[in-house]
This record gives structure tokens, C-alpha cells and sequence, in this order.
């Protein structure tokens, strides 16, 4: 049990963050607000409610009886419920008609679908998704490869039927139409909506050079994909193109290995190529310490083979590394071509524009996770698509509210996190377009934390082993405030 202190209020709470167990009691509390030291959740310490993600569930809480200094009647208020999130939360009522349709079986979909049963919606949900498989932790797939789909589960079958929330798979949207409010699956079926969320996620975009056709060239998209490309490189030559978050992990995971970096190391995350320090540079030399070979600037010109199989590649600078199995990480792109042809607005990479309640360009319509780009505070307002779970999962959220006449807007600032090597790295804000940066640690020690500056103040900040600098700065980045380049020095 974890007993905070809040001015003069005592709360028990659950010891450990629902989503991964990191222990509280090394999280960052402002006010009511404790945030956890490992991937940024956030709960009320009065009510243990969720306040900010990855964390589905809230933490139990403990009545804490205080005794009166007289011997007076006391009074407590009643602990609220015990059990996870949702769990005393409406069901499926059969005189409402109404039908929220939810394409995509991801973080932002389940959340969405979640937030409306506990907050009373009575009518029918359907999770319409193109995968097989019950929405799951994506981060899981280049991290522990070796996991069966099941363990990978983020929710069970039984959880989603007590709920009476439909989870339809292999079921891709092929089409909609926005007048007559109904989508069109590729299988030939069809369904209305009185309100749509799409949240078709992203799918990663393939290598287009000569040989890109051979066998045992692969993408990281499902757990399908995990584990053929674990059975296919054991005792093997691997190639990873891209550096990726997805493409580092995947070099932690699989070292030594020889690894193609064509967009350079953490571009958007932690930093543009031109500005990078030392420190930034440090998950690279990690990873080359481990016996990962980096052929930085480098790009991929051909693929050759044998028997059908890829058995190199070639760079363009005539280099020459031998490849039983290539991991192609080269990016995502946002999973909107079903919306081509429609009034919905979408941006130059097909990403659709939301406002801060989720909402599209068509009544009705919503947005969220990886295929929607929206207002980010801390770039002033301008739109980006930011492809994390955390992002997608308060998305999901807000867009439920907002789908039951209750209006809520997006306040939350991006965080990002991944773990190579068995060093945390932890990355919060959004750095897109900083000019400088303030550096603090040591390069030799593995432990350094890094703000982003743009026009004197900190939009963002990474660190590694720093715990939990970065969630305490997302907390006062979260809370308005702002950090100026002198109080980061």
C-alpha cells in the first residue's frame, strides 16, 4: 500500500502502476497528481482514477480512518470500488439503438469503447478491426519477441463480452459513406453508425528497391511478424534497415547483427542529425558496444539472392553485407486509404485532421491514434501525427466524451519510452523544430538528461537512467507551466 499526503488529506493506494508495475513511491506527485516513474501515467490520489495513460486500469484506494482529536461521531467517505477500471460500468441496453462503430482494434479503439461503457452509454459498440487478434501491446514486438499473442493482450475475450462490447476481426473497411453514415468491409458486409471513430492505426512502409520481393524479408507489424522474424534470424546473418525506435529494439534484442540506418538514429524523437550531441548519440553506441555494426548515412541500393532468397545487400556506396533475413524499419504511414475520394480532410502524408475533441472535417466522425494528426499545445497549436500509445489511448478518451455530448479537449503532453539494453530511456514533449539543447550528466556513466529549447523554453526532454526527471518535467509541461532555458541550466 502507498500512503500519500496531500496538504492535509492521507490516501491509501495501490502500491505499483497498474500498466507495467513500476513502484509509485518513486513517482512524481504535484498535488493530487501522481505520475509514474517509468512510462508517465497518471492517477488522483483521492480517487485513484486514471488521469493520464498507458495505465488502463486506476489504482484500488484504502479508506484511511483518522481519528478525531474528540470523542465526536467520525465520518469517512466510502472507499470507491476496488476492482479495475470499468468493471461496475453500464452495459448494452436493447431499446438504445444507437451504434458507435470503431474501425481499428488498437490502444485508441479499446479506450474509446472503455470510456463509453463507464461513463454510461447504454447503446451497441462494434470494434471493427482488420487484424485477428484482441488489441494487444505493440511495444511487446520488438522487445519480447518470444511471447505468444495471448500474453501480448492488453484486455481478454471475457473482459469485452462482460462489457457486451463486439470485437469484430479480419474485418478491414474498404469504404464509407459519410452521407448515408455506413461503412463498407472487404468481405462484402456492411454496417451503420450513428457515431464513427477511426482508429485504423498506421502500417510500415516497405522498401522499394530492386530484390524487394525475396524471401524472408520482413516487416514488424503483428505478432505473426515477431516471430518469424525470431525463428528466421536465430544463428543467422539479420539486416535492419532503418534506426529507428522499432529497428534499435530490434538490434538490442537480436545483437550482434549488422543494422542500415536510412532515416539516422531517433530523427524526430531525439533530435535532427545536425544538432545531435554526444549524448544523443549514446543508444548507438550502446548498441555497437553490444556488437550491433552501424553503416550510418548509408541507404540500401539493391537486394540480391539465391534460390529466392535474399542473401545480401547492397549499398549505395558499393558496400557489400551478408543477409539471411531482412527487418525492413524505414517508417509508418497512416492507414487512411479507404478515405481517399471522401469530403474528410486529411493532411500530405494522410494523416486525418482532428481538432482537440477528436473531431474530423464530417459530423459525427472522430479520430484517433496513429492515423490522426492533431493541435499540439507545445508546437503552438500545430498540427502533428505523433504515433504512440499513450497519445493514441488519450485520444480514445477524449473522443468518447465528446461522442456523448460531453465536451472535453486533449490536454496531454506526449511520452515516449523504450528500453535497450537494460537502460531506460524516457523522451516527453515534442522537440519538432528546436534551435538548442541543455545537456546534463555524464556520456561515461550512461546517465545524462537533455532538454529541447525553442524560443528560450523547453518544449521537450530525454533522458537515460534519470528517473524520473523526465516524467516531472511532463507533469509541469502538463500543468501550463513553462520551463525556461535558464531554470533547465
Amino acid at each position: 500500500v502507498l500512503l500519500v499526503r496531500s496538504r492535509t488529506q492521507f490516501s491509501a493506494l495501490g502500491s505499483r502502476c497498474p500498466h507495467y508495475g513500476a513502484p509509485l513511491s518513486r513517482g512524481v506527485l504535484r498535488g493530487n497528481r501522481l505520475r509514474c516513474p517509468w512510462h508517465g501515467s497518471c492517477f488522483d490520489v483521492q480517487t485513484g482514477d486514471i488521469e493520464e495513460y498507458p495505465a488502463l486500469d486506476c489504482l484500488p484506494r484504502f479508506q484511511v480512518p483518522i481519528p478525531a482529536p474528540a470523542p465526536a461521531p467520525r465520518s469517512c467517505s466510502p472507499s470507491r470500488s476496488l476492482f479495475p477500471a470499468g468493471l461496475g460500468s453500464s452495459r448494452r441496453c436493447l431499446l438504445n439503438l444507437e451504434t458507435v462503430l470503431l474501425l481499428g482494434g488498437g490502444v485508441a479503439a479499446l479506450v474509446c469503447a472503455e470510456t463509453l461503457r463507464q461513463e454510461g452509454f447504454t447503446g451497441r459498440i462494434v470494434m471493427a478491426t482488420r487484424e485477428k487478434h484482441l488489441p494487444y501491446d505493440k511495444s511487446k514486438l520488438s522487445k519480447e519477441m518470444n511471447l505468444k499473442p495471448e500474453d501480448m493482450y492488453l484486455r481478454t475475450a471475457e473482459f469485452l463480452d462482460a462489457r457486451c462490447i463486439e470485437h469484430w476481426t479480419q474485418r478491414e473497411a474498404v469504404s464509407v459513406d459519410f452521407q448515408r453514415r455506413r461503412v463498407r468491409f472487404q468481405d462484402g458486409s456492411s454496417q451503420h453508425y450513428e457515431h464513427l471513430l477511426i482508429a485504423t492505426g498506421s502500417h510500415p512502409i516497405p522498401l522499394e528497391v530492386p530484390g524487394a520481393e525475396l524471401q524472408n524479408i520482413c516487416l514488424l507489424q503483428t505478432p505473426e511478424d515477431s516471430w518469424k522474424i525470431l525463428e528466421l534470424s536465430a544463428g543467422r546473418n539479420l539486416v535492419i534497415i532503418g534506426a529507428s525506435f522499432i529497428g534499435t529494439g530490434l538490434g538490442a534484442g537480436k545483437a550482434p547483427c549488422p543494422a542500415l540506418d536510412r532515416a539516422l538514429l531517433f530523427l524526430t524523437s531525439l533530435g535532427s542529425p545536425r544538432k545531435r550531441s554526444r549524448q544523443l548519440l549514446l543508444p548507438l553506441q550502446m548498441l555497437q558496444d553490444a556488437g550491433v555494426t552501424f553503416h550510418m548515412k548509408a541507404e540500401v541500393s539493391e537486394l540480391k539472392g539465391k534460390d529466392g532468397k535474399v542473401t545480401e545487400a547492397v549499398l549505395d556506396s558499393g558496400t557489400r553485407i551478408p543477409a539471411d533475413v531482412v527487418v525492413v524499419g524505414i517508417g509508418v504511414s497512416p492507414s487512411s486509404a479507404f478515405l481517399k475520394g471522401t469530403s474528410i480532410a486529411r493532411d500530405s502524408s494522410g494523416a486525418v485532421l482532428v481538432d482537440l475533441r477528436m473531431r474530423t472535417s464530417v459530423p459525427n466522425v472522430y479520430a484517433a491514434g496513429d492515423v490522426a494528426a492533431f493541435p499540439v499545445a507545445l508546437l503552438r497549436g500545430q498540427h502533428s501525427n505523433i504515433q504512440h500509445q499513450q497519445v493514441a489511448e488519450a485520444h480514445g478518451h477524449v473522443a468518447a466524451f465528446n461522442m456523448l455530448k460531453e465536451p472535453k479537449e486533449l490536454r496531454t503532453v506526449p511520452f515516449f519510452w523504450t528500453t535497450m539494453l537494460g537502460k531506460s530511456i524516457r523522451y516527453a514533449g515534442c522537440g519538432k523544430g528546436y534551435t538548442e539543447t541543455v545537456v546534463k550528466g555524464s556520456l561515461e556513466h550512461r546517465r545524462f538528461l537533455v532538454f529541447y529549447i525553442k524560443d528560450g523554453y523547453v518544449v521537450a526532454a530525454a533522458s537515460l537512467n534519470c528517473d524520473p526527471m523526465v516524467p516531472l518535467i511532463a507533469e509541469v509541461l502538463c500543468s501550463g507551466k513553462q520551463i525556461s532555458k535558464e531554470e533547465a541550466e
